[in-house]
């Protein structure tokens, strides 16, 4: 049973990154189309969603990383 919810949550994780990127991308790419600045702004949108996907990964697997330092002697 464990497994699935390591599975889920990884899935979940991946859907995370997926999401970010994509909507950095596409928030980028539209606002070159109404500013007209060729794709600066899609780049610049990339790297916010890589950002907000580094982050918000980090913060989701935090815990899980935390459990198994934890379960495994709680070396510092």
């Amino acid at each position: 049973m464990k497994r699935w919810v390591v599975a889920l949550r990884l899935v979940g994780v991946g859907w995370y990154i997926a999401i970010c990127i994509a909507l950095g991308i596409g928030v980028g790419f539209w606002l070159d189309r109404v500013a007209g600045t060729g794709p600066l702004l899609t780049l610049v949108g990339l790297g916010f969603g890589l950002l907000l996907a580094f982050f918000g990964v980090y913060r989701m697997l935090l815990p899980a990383l935390r459990q198994e330092r934890d379960k495994d002697g709680g070396e510092k």
